[in-house]
């Protein structure tokens, strides 16, 4: 069984970073891309960023230069550092990963979320 586990969430000012981490375990074959979305009640679960096992890095608009994704393969983690931080970002962050399991499918998992909270 695959699980992902979130930590990092919390409660920041308005102008303040946060780190967010995710690590993957189970019977993990391999992992492609991971990443992050957020979501807010009522509202639809949207892209945050993502970043490919080649690297490759996708962000929203609305957090290109505040947000940085990375990775830490051997760990098979994946992080979200969160700088100048906005009221509009408060949202519950998931962590998502495409994972082949030992059944030798490919299958998109989600992390159980984390809460971030920007205080204006």
């Amino acid at each position: 069984q695959v699980q992902l586990v979130e930590s990092g969430g919390g409660l920041v000012q308005a102008g303040g970073s946060l780190r967010l981490s995710c690590a993957a375990s189970g019977r993990i074959f391999s992992i492609r891309a991971m990443g992050w979305y957020r979501q807010v009640p009522g509202k639809q679960r949207d892209l945050v960023a993502t970043m490919s096992s080649s690297g490759g890095t996708n962000y929203a608009d609305s957090v290109k230069g505040r947000f940085t994704i990375s990775r830490d393969i051997a760990k098979k983690s994946v992080y979200l550092q969160m700088s100048s931080l906005k009221p509009e970002d408060t949202a519950a962050y998931y962590c998502t990963a495409d994972i082949l399991t030992g059944d030798k499918i490919w299958r998109d998992y989600w992390g159980q979320g984390t809460q971030v909270t920007v205080s204006s």
